[in-house]
């Protein structure tokens, strides 16, 4: 067992894993607008999940390997967990379109995850914090973008449910299918927000 390991090593990895689930977010967004290409776009982020995995499991082996790290290892595995959560749920939400064999995107579709693109990307620059833990008052306004972000995702979330239930004629069958995609999306970005707690958390402890 290590007794120490090099700070960066941790955050280069739960920066890598907030990049994979960015890349997972554009990725989907782009299938969003291309239904034509489903099986491309389901493939690449498929692979962008498997990469994340891989970091995953090598930050949980450097934390098991050593015994001073740079920051608690509980707040390490709760970071690490929720990143390669988000990552898993894109890609979970992008394979349903392409299982369920879903025609065409709905109109809502786009702008839902270009809202999961956003609080990736906020979420990497909150992960980035870590490398410089500064005073609660200098970093509020990462939080705050995190935290709005959701709760404009929130308000999309059940715009959608209620036009896809509430559509006249609507296929029950479609109407599931759907809603597993929308709920799916909606959980990755709750997961994005628990990050940023658990981020927030730490600068409070560490500032």
């Amino acid at each position: 067992m290590s007794l120490f390991e090099s700070k960066d090593t941790f955050y280069d990895l739960l920066e890598a894993q907030a990049q994979a689930a960015q890349d997972a977010a554009k990725e989907f967004f782009a299938l969003s607008q291309d239904f034509a290409h489903i099986a491309d776009h389901t493939q690449a982020i498929k692979q962008i999940e498997h990469d994340a995995d891989d970091i995953t499991h090598r930050l949980a082996n450097k934390l098991d390997s050593t015994f001073v790290t740079p920051l608690d290892k509980e707040d390490l595995r709760a970071l690490s967990g929720a990143l390669d959560d988000v990552t898993d749920l894109i890609e979970a939400a992008a394979s349903r379109i392409a299982l369920y064999q879903l025609p065409a995107p709905r109109p809502d579709l786009a702008p839902s995850v270009s809202l999961l693109v956003d609080i990736t990307q906020a979420v990497k620059q909150t992960v980035g914090v870590l490398r410089h833990i500064k005073n609660h008052a200098d970093v509020r306004d990462i939080f705050i973008n995190v935290h709005r972000i959701e709760n404009e995702s929130d308000s999309a979330f059940r715009r959608s449910l209620g036009e896809l239930f509430n559509a006249p004629d609507a296929d029950p069958i479609m109407v599931m299918k759907w809603k597993e995609v929308y709920d799916r999306i909606e959980i990755a970005v709750d997961k994005c927000e628990d990050v940023a707690n658990v981020v927030e958390s730490v600068v409070v402890k560490y500032a």
